[in-house]
C-alpha cells in the first residue's frame, strides 16, 4: 500500500453501482476537520446519526444532504477517528464528494484492505479475524460462506 499511514483515507463502503444510498467512510487524523468543514453545526454526538447537509468547503454548493455518523478514535472501527456519511446514491453525488474530498490535503482514496489494515495496526481485528474477513469477501459460493 502505497500511501502514508497518517494519511486519512476515504472509499464508498456500500459497494459500487446505482443503488439508494451511498455509504462513504472516512478514516484518520483529519476526519474531524473534515467533517467540520463540510458541514455546519460542530461534530455530532460519538455513534448518533444526525441529518446535515455537505458542502464544498469556501462556497454554498450543497452536495447532498444525508446522514452523518462520527464514531472518535480508539472506539472505531480502525482505531481511528472514523466519520461515515450515508447519502443519496446516485453516482453524481459520490462524485461529487469524491472530487471535494481529494482537493483536500493530506487526503487520499483508500486502497483495497486499507481500512482492515489499519483496523489491525490499532489492535482493533486480530490476524484471525482480518484472514476471516478476507475469506468472506472473496466467498463466491454458499459453502465458501
Amino acid at each position: 500500500m502505497s500511501g502514508g499511514s497518517r494519511d486519512t483515507i476515504y472509499a464508498l463502503s456500500s459497494g459500487p453501482g446505482r443503488a439508494a444510498i451511498a455509504v462513504v467512510r472516512i478514516s484518520g487524523p483529519k476526519s474531524s476537520q473534515i467533517v467540520l468543514d463540510l458541514t455546519m453545526g460542530g461534530l455530532p454526538p460519538p455513534r448518533r446519526a444526525v441529518v446535515r447537509a455537505l458542502r464544498v468547503p469556501g462556497s454554498d454548493e450543497v452536495i447532498d444532504r444525508g446522514l452523518l455518523l462520527w464514531f472518535p478514535k480508539p472506539h472505531s472501527a480502525t482505531g481511528e477517528d472514523v466519520a461515515e456519511f450515508h447519502l443519496h446514491g446516485g453516482f453524481a453525488v459520490q462524485q461529487a464528494l469524491f472530487r471535494t474530498l481529494e482537493a483536500l490535503e493530506g487526503v487520499r482514496p483508500a486502497e483495497p484492505g486499507e481500512f482492515s489494515r489499519r483496523a489491525f495496526e490499532n489492535d482493533r481485528m486480530d490476524l484471525i479475524q482480518a484472514e476471516g474477513l478476507a475469506d468472506l469477501i472473496a466467498a463466491e459460493t454458499e459453502g465458501q460462506r
